[in-house]
């Protein structure tokens, strides 16, 4: 009896633990799911400015403004040179780090060099000639019968030395060497100015004759205020000093055709007309 209301006792205590594990179980509301922490999904802060990440440039630039005047100013007119645009003062300091307003020695350098155009207000770059294309520096050759250097010509525009060539290579103009400075020289070849030779002294040309010896040339060049392009005496001193002989090789003697010479071209009778 006594076993009996034990078990009843116990089914009752597992039911009233079942409906309360049940009760719970339908009023409880989902744990929500813990994300652990990722510092590249949080939003990052924004660096600290450090004064040392811009010490590199910092010294660049005090490099540039205590350098010689000389080398500022060079580097002023390299930028105008290669971008040929009118820069104010402030321009060219926030392009190449020369404080034109700072330094008077720059600025007077600068304003009064034969390289730089100043307004007032803007400076840029000052070629010798004034052109800008191919049309108006064949004009400028064609003012030059005697010659222009191309030396001179090279800073006019970017695309310059092309449009020589191309005037060269369309038979506009000459482009020559100097024997003296090794330079070329542009010249006009204007087809409206022709140039007529008389027949007195085209005859006078011809009719000089040379020296047989080169060093004779070469004398006689020199006396007319010409350096010859070759030295003839040297070279033969320091052939001597070599061993190597100055004489000119004496040509083989052409062997002519005789009546022994076996002839194999006989079906060409022409060839054989001065058979001796």
């Amino acid at each position: 009896m006594a076993l009996k209301e034990s078990l009843d006792k116990f089914k009752k205590q597992q039911e009233m633990c079942q409906t309360t594990l049940s009760s719970i179980k339908a009023n409880s509301k989902p744990t929500p799911r813990v994300t652990p922490y990722n510092p590249a999904n949080a939003k990052s802060a924004a660096p600290a400015v450090k004064f040392s990440s811009d010490t590199e440039r910092l010294q660049h630039i005090n490099n540039i403004r205590k350098a010689p005047v000389g080398a500022q100013i060079k580097r002023v007119i390299n930028l105008l040179l290669e971008t040929r645009q009118a820069f104010t003062a402030e321009q060219i300091n926030e392009a190449c780090y020369v404080d034109v307003n700072a330094n008077k020695a720059v600025f007077d350098s600068l304003r009064n060099n034969l390289k730089v155009y100043y307004d007032g207000k803007r400076f840029s770059y000052k070629s010798k000639y004034d052109v800008k294309d191919k049309s108006q520096l064949l004009k400028l050759i064609r003012k030059f019968a005697e010659g222009i250097a191309v030396i001179d010509l090279k800073d006019a525009y970017p695309s310059v030395m092309d449009d020589l060539q191309a005037l060269k290579v369309a038979g506009e103009i000459w482009l020559l060497s100097n024997i003296d400075s090794q330079e070329d020289i542009a010249y006009p070849n204007d087809p409206r100015v022709p140039i007529r030779v008389d027949d007195d002294l085209k005859l006078l040309f011809r009719g000089i004759e040379l020296p047989r010896d080169m060093i004779d040339i070469e004398k006689d060049l020199q006396k007319n205020g010409m350096k010859p392009a070759t030295n003839t005496a040297k070279r033969r001193a320091q052939a001597q000093v070599h061993g190597i002989s100055n004489k000119p090789k004496q040509k083989k003697k052409k062997h002519e055709i005789s009546k022994r010479t076996k002839l194999t071209n006989s079906h060409l009778p022409e060839l054989f007309k001065n058979l001796s």
